[in-house]
Protein backbone atom coordinates (compact mmCIF):
# COMPACT_ATOMS: atom_id res chain seq x y z
CA UNK A 1 0.00 0.00 0.00
CA UNK A 2 1.65 3.64 -0.58
CA UNK A 3 1.88 6.52 1.76
CA UNK A 4 -1.63 8.93 1.09
CA UNK A 5 -0.88 12.42 -0.08
CA UNK A 6 -1.51 14.18 2.78
CA UNK A 7 1.21 11.71 4.55
CA UNK A 8 4.07 11.33 2.49
CA UNK A 9 6.81 9.88 4.96
CA UNK A 10 10.24 12.28 4.31
CA UNK A 11 13.42 10.78 3.55
CA UNK A 12 16.67 11.52 5.81
CA UNK A 13 20.19 11.66 4.56
CA UNK A 14 20.24 7.95 5.72
CA UNK A 15 16.53 6.59 5.50
CA UNK A 16 13.15 7.09 6.34
CA UNK A 17 12.22 7.18 10.50
CA UNK A 18 9.96 5.56 12.56
CA UNK A 19 8.10 6.12 16.15
CA UNK A 20 7.21 3.69 17.97
CA UNK A 21 5.46 4.74 21.14
CA UNK A 22 4.11 2.37 23.92
CA UNK A 23 7.26 0.61 24.83
CA UNK A 24 7.49 -0.75 28.43
CA UNK A 25 10.28 1.14 30.75
CA UNK A 26 12.44 -1.85 31.27
CA UNK A 27 12.69 -2.55 26.70
CA UNK A 28 16.07 -3.17 25.69
CA UNK A 29 17.96 -1.95 22.15
CA UNK A 30 18.40 -5.45 21.41
CA UNK A 31 14.12 -6.34 21.77
CA UNK A 32 12.71 -3.48 19.32
CA UNK A 33 15.50 -4.08 16.68
CA UNK A 34 14.44 -7.95 16.94
CA UNK A 35 10.88 -7.50 16.46
CA UNK A 36 11.50 -4.63 14.22
CA UNK A 37 13.81 -7.04 11.73
CA UNK A 38 11.25 -8.61 10.23
CA UNK A 39 10.53 -5.56 8.27
CA UNK A 40 13.87 -5.48 7.14
CA UNK A 41 17.21 -4.57 8.35
CA UNK A 42 16.79 -1.62 10.98
CA UNK A 43 19.66 1.31 10.06
CA UNK A 44 19.60 3.12 13.29
CA UNK A 45 18.11 2.32 16.63
CA UNK A 46 17.48 5.04 19.48
CA UNK A 47 15.72 4.75 22.64
CA UNK A 48 15.85 7.52 25.06
CA UNK A 49 16.19 7.13 28.80
CA UNK A 50 14.77 9.80 31.57
CA UNK A 51 18.00 10.81 33.42
CA UNK A 52 16.62 10.05 37.16
CA UNK A 53 15.15 6.81 36.37
CA UNK A 54 17.27 5.15 33.82
CA UNK A 55 14.36 3.98 32.50
CA UNK A 56 13.43 4.11 28.75
CA UNK A 57 10.83 7.11 28.05
CA UNK A 58 8.01 4.72 26.50
CA UNK A 59 9.35 5.61 22.52
CA UNK A 60 11.86 4.74 20.23
CA UNK A 61 12.83 6.28 16.81
CA UNK A 62 14.03 3.50 14.04
CA UNK A 63 15.55 4.20 10.82
CA UNK A 64 14.96 1.83 7.50
CA UNK A 65 17.11 2.59 4.46
CA UNK A 66 14.11 1.58 2.10
CA UNK A 67 10.51 3.42 2.28
CA UNK A 68 8.71 0.00 1.86
CA UNK A 69 10.31 -1.25 4.83
CA UNK A 70 9.35 2.16 7.03
CA UNK A 71 5.71 1.68 5.26
CA UNK A 72 5.34 -1.90 6.69
CA UNK A 73 6.33 -1.61 10.11
CA UNK A 74 3.68 1.76 10.14
CA UNK A 75 1.12 -0.75 9.14
CA UNK A 76 2.05 -3.45 11.25
CA UNK A 77 -1.15 -3.66 13.95
CA UNK A 78 -0.67 -6.43 16.14
CA UNK A 79 2.69 -5.52 17.77
CA UNK A 80 3.71 -5.90 21.54
CA UNK A 81 6.23 -6.08 23.49
CA UNK A 82 6.59 -6.98 26.91
CA UNK A 83 2.88 -7.05 27.40
CA UNK A 84 2.96 -3.41 25.73
CA UNK A 85 0.98 -2.88 22.42
CA UNK A 86 2.87 -0.59 20.29
CA UNK A 87 2.22 1.82 17.82
CA UNK A 88 4.33 2.68 14.87
CA UNK A 89 4.52 5.85 12.66
CA UNK A 90 6.44 8.23 10.56
CA UNK A 91 8.65 10.44 12.47
CA UNK A 92 9.12 12.79 9.70
CA UNK A 93 6.41 13.92 7.03
CA UNK A 94 7.34 16.31 3.61
CA UNK A 95 5.03 19.39 4.75
CA UNK A 96 2.46 19.98 2.35
CA UNK A 97 2.08 21.45 -0.96
CA UNK A 98 1.06 25.09 0.02
CA UNK A 99 -0.75 27.74 -2.33
CA UNK A 100 1.02 31.01 -1.30
CA UNK A 101 0.03 33.82 -3.04
CA UNK A 102 2.47 36.04 -4.48
CA UNK A 103 3.21 38.93 -2.44
CA UNK A 104 2.85 41.43 -4.89
CA UNK A 105 -0.53 39.97 -6.46
CA UNK A 106 -1.60 41.16 -2.52
CA UNK A 107 -4.25 44.21 -2.53
CA UNK A 108 -2.80 45.72 0.85
CA UNK A 109 -3.83 49.31 2.19
CA UNK A 110 -0.86 51.67 3.15
CA UNK A 111 0.64 52.73 6.35
CA UNK A 112 -0.98 55.76 7.39
CA UNK A 113 1.27 59.03 7.21
CA UNK A 114 3.72 60.32 10.27
CA UNK A 115 3.91 63.53 11.35
CA UNK A 116 7.49 64.76 12.96
CA UNK A 117 7.68 66.31 16.34
CA UNK A 118 7.16 69.31 14.02
CA UNK A 119 3.82 68.25 13.02
CA UNK A 120 4.87 67.44 9.54
CA UNK A 121 3.50 64.64 7.47
CA UNK A 122 5.99 62.30 6.14
CA UNK A 123 5.28 58.92 4.03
Amino acid sequence: MSATPSRNPAKSIEGYTILVTGLHPETTEEQVEDLFLDFGPVRNLHLNLDRRTGYVKGYALLEYAELEQAQKAVEASQLTLLGHKLQADYAFLEPPVSHRMDVDSRSRSQSPARRDENGTVSM
